[in-house]
């Protein structure tokens, strides 16, 4: 008996789990879809059929064995599931023969910032300045992308920020830092596509014990309960990965105002650090 048609799971696992079951003219088209499989949100039924040299009815036929009733429900598939930043699904076969891909890429970025900057508001980014400025305690929060970002604004805020620490650390747990999180402290999450599961409890405990929250984020996604400051970024790009340039620059303004609103204890905290550099003849 031939396994039934499965009717969860993502487009790509459902075409795969099919494979073995299909016709050699549904398997000639699934291995073309499999190799670009973001290309589908842009192609017709009649598109698709062309380019892998098959039938509009073996395209019918290919959608409703791996589960879906229509090509459309496919198609629709295939852009939530790009839309949601996969990798996989942003890689196309346009990419591979695009003689402008460099200029294309900082056209992008270009575009990024100026959209970010567009929705930014100097006076919220100075409130959050002065919230971790006023924290016994700034945690900095990131995962996949988020990290490296977390790192650099953790590296720039520390010359005034003594107190400031990414968590978590390597072998060790959320929990194991943020379990005492108080009203008085402070929290940047750094929350860019695609999103762990781990961020959306993180910002719920947080919430929960009225840490002020400042989120940082691409897309539309809404604010989630309890943030204090939502900062969104624009991350579009050409190619398969999301572009971060606008967030490391939204993150290296943030810590700016950090230092420059640091004040008498920012600036003894700066020469403390650069005498110390001198005895340990670092730099």
């Amino acid at each position: 008996m031939a396994k039934p048609a499965p009717q969860s799971g993502s487009f790509v696992t459902r075409v795969r789990d099919r494979l073995h079951a299909l016709s050699p003219a549904e398997r000639r088209l699934a291995e073309f879809v499999l190799d670009f499989p973001g290309d589908l949100a842009s192609y017709s039924a009649t598109e698709l059929a062309r380019l892998a040299n098959v039938s509009n009815a073996t395209v019918t036929r290919f959608v409703r064995s791996v589960g879906y009733q229509s090509f459309d429900e496919a198609r629709q598939k295939v852009r939530a599931e790009r839309g949601g930043g996969a990798a996989l699904f942003m890689v196309s076969a346009a990419s591979d023969s695009d003689g402008d891909a460099a200029a294309a890429h900082f056209k992008q970025a270009q575009a990024n910032l100026s959209r970010t900057v567009n929705t930014l508001s100097l006076s919220e980014i100075d409130e959050i300045a002065a919230a971790m400025l006023a924290a016994p305690r700034v945690w900095v929060i990131g995962f996949r992308a988020g990290r490296p970002l977390a790192e650099y604004f953790q590296w720039q805020a520390l010359q005034v920020l003594p107190a400031v620490r990414i968590v978590p650390g390597a072998g060790e747990t959320l929990a194991e830092h943020i379990a005492d999180a108080r009203e008085d402290d402070c929290a940047l999450v750094i929350g860019l596509r695609r999103r762990t599961k781990t961020m959306r409890s993180a910002l719920a405990f947080l919430a929960e014990a009225k840490v002020s929250i400042a989120y940082l984020t691409d897309g539309a996604e809404a604010a989630p309960p309890g943030v204090s400051w939502q900062l969104r970024c624009q991350t579009a790009a050409p190619g398969p990965l999301f572009n971060h340039v606008a967030p490391l620059a939204l993150l290296h303004l943030l810590a700016t105002r950090i230092v420059e609103r640091s004040g008498t204890a920012g600036r003894r905290r700066l020469a403390t650090v650069e005498a110390a550099h001198a005895t340990l003849d670092e730099l």
